[in-house]
């Protein structure tokens, strides 16, 4: 008696797809295609001339040239801008982690009284629309004689993001299992080891978000360093995109080249976290 032979999965018929999920990836695709398509006109205009970017007729069949990656470069003080970027950045950014991870470990895992106001006051906190208090940052580094200050600047971006780090990392601290923390106390650990060795293994996705969103936030941030830095040499790569204009108009050649390359480092770092920040963002909405 023959036994019945299993189909290959490679010769299974897959399902048809219903019209629903059809609308589903057309407009998946469409709205891709409107986001990405000012990303791909700033990096294709990076590649034309002059005079291929400023034409009436859109040109998207062009002779690429590099000749606009060296004139965004080469402007005074580009590596001094790079510096101050990538300072005040990773300062914020890793202020932010310090901080937040002793206020989050203490709202979820402490009982104190205002607790739930302290909760309350993160939330509001980022909420807070930040351009609106420009001035009153601008009067405080004036009167403490702080103004073109690179340390006030990185305090400052560090405020910014700090409330958003403490409410995600919050959730994630609330979803590890008190039980783990405990059998390590039983086990002989102190509870700053227990939090050293059990909790914070498991925070890897929500530090991961927290570091993506506090980098994207700091390093786009323009209104502060605008206002408060206006010494050339204090000043940081969002500032360097308004410099490329001429006697003759705006060189959008090279601010096209600027544009790109100040994109990149956000690009590097998203790809490098992205698959734990994805989750990350997720978890830490959902938990706690």
């Amino acid at each position: 008696m023959s036994t019945p032979t299993s189909t290959p999965q490679s010769l299974r018929r897959r399902p048809p797809l219903r019209p629903a999920a059809i609308l589903k990836n057309l407009t998946a695709l469409v709205l891709a295609a409107v986001f990405l398509f000012p990303v791909y006109w700033m990096f294709s205009s990076s590649l034309k001339p002059q005079h291929e970017i400023l034409s009436k007729d859109p040109v998207f069949f062009f002779t690429p040239t590099f000749e606009n990656y060296p004139t965004a470069t080469g402007v005074d003080l580009f590596w001094t801008f790079v510096r101050n970027s990538l300072v005040v950045t990773l300062g914020a950014v890793l202020l932010a982690l310090l901080v937040a991870l002793a206020a989050s470990f203490a709202i979820a895992r402490m009982k104190f009284k205002g607790r739930k106001a302290m909760v309350l006051v993160v939330m509001m906190a980022q909420m807070a629309p930040w351009e609106v208090m420009v001035i009153a940052m601008y009067m405080i580094a004036r009167d403490g004689a702080m103004l073109n200050s690179i340390p006030l600047l990185t305090a400052i971006y560090f405020v910014m993001v700090l409330p958003f780090t403490i409410w995600t990392l919050r959730g994630f601290i609330a979803a590890v299992p008190v039980e783990l923390e405990e059998a390590a106390q039983i086990d002989g650990c102190t509870r700053g080891q227990a939090f050293r060795k059990v909790i914070f293994p498991l925070l890897a996705p929500g530090l991961m978000s927290t570091s993506l969103f506090g980098f994207i936030t700091a390093w786009n941030e323009f209104a502060m360093v605008l206002v408060l830095n206006k010494d050339k040499e204090a000043h940081t790569l969002t500032l360097w995109l308004t410099q490329f204009q001429t006697a003759f108009g705006d060189d959008w050649g090279a601010t096209m080249a600027a544009s790109t390359l100040f994109a990149l480092p956000v690009l590097i770092v998203f790809l490098f976290l992205q698959r734990r920040a994805v989750g990350g963002m997720t978890a830490g909405a959902v938990k706690g």
